[in-house]
């Protein structure tokens, strides 16, 4: 891929700055903007990102992916997650992806990504891919569960700069590769029976596939198949 990257200093939101923003860029060129502080940066639904001013790598990618069909839109959640775990991987261990693509460190939230993608017919025309990671921040004050950064596990500054460059290079490499198999051995909880709770109660189960549409797949340990959408199912 072909890189435009943008730096600012602050916005509310990089992936409301880049939609807005993107009829002003070729078509053959994927753009990627990062600041040092968004005041209304958020995650999936409702939540909210925290991030200390200048600490952490914020960024948005727009990507012009009309060759995934809508119903195979997941492939790029997939190849996003993988390229950040790869590229994370150069400098810690235990790395994982929590369905359908929040980045774990052990039991740690270490990268939350956004991706929000406008239909043409039956294909994706534009894919805004916003990220939150924890790169260099200390403390967190949120009453968010886990959140865990990369100075927390290494106790060394990263240069986000390069990082975001790396991922970017990973992006493009991923984005044209069958990721699927890849994905599913690098799922969090991808191996033995845990917790999960969906809207009848709590159950014990196993985590069997993801389809391509993103649906995930668990047997629970009477042997019943359960198939739940985004937000369907929490991990207990």
């Amino acid at each position: 891929m072909d890189w435009k990257i943008i730096h600012i200093a602050e916005t509310d939101s990089t992936n409301r700055w880049l939609r807005e923003e993107s009829g002003t860029f070729l078509r053959d060129k994927s753009v990627a903007v990062w600041a040092d502080y968004q005041t209304a940066g958020r995650g999936q639904g409702s939540n909210r990102w925290e991030s200390e001013r200048g600490k952490n790598l914020l960024f948005s990618m727009l990507l012009h992916p009309e060759e995934v069909p809508v119903n195979r839109q997941f492939v790029i959640s997939m190849a996003v997650s993988l390229a950040i775990v790869e590229v994370l991987g150069r400098y810690i261990g235990d790395l994982s992806i929590k369905w359908p693509n929040d980045i774990y460190w052990r039991n740690g939230k270490i990268c939350g990504i956004l991706i929000e993608n406008t239909i043409h017919g039956h294909h994706i025309k534009d894919c805004v891919v916003g990220v939150g990671l924890n790169v260099n921040q200390r403390v967190f004050h949120s009453d968010a569960p886990n959140p865990v950064s990369l100075w927390q596990i290494s106790e060394h500054e990263t240069d986000r700069e390069q990082l975001l460059k790396d991922i970017l290079l990973a992006v493009g490499e991923y984005m044209g590769q069958d990721v699927r198999e890849r994905y599913l051995s690098q799922l969090y909880r991808r191996k033995g029976f845990y917790p999960y709770a969906d809207a009848q109660g709590v159950f014990m189960a196993e985590l069997e596939d993801v389809e391509d549409d993103g649906h995930l797949v668990l047997r629970d340990d009477n042997g019943q198949q359960r198939r739940y959408a985004f937000k369907e199912v929490s991990f207990i």
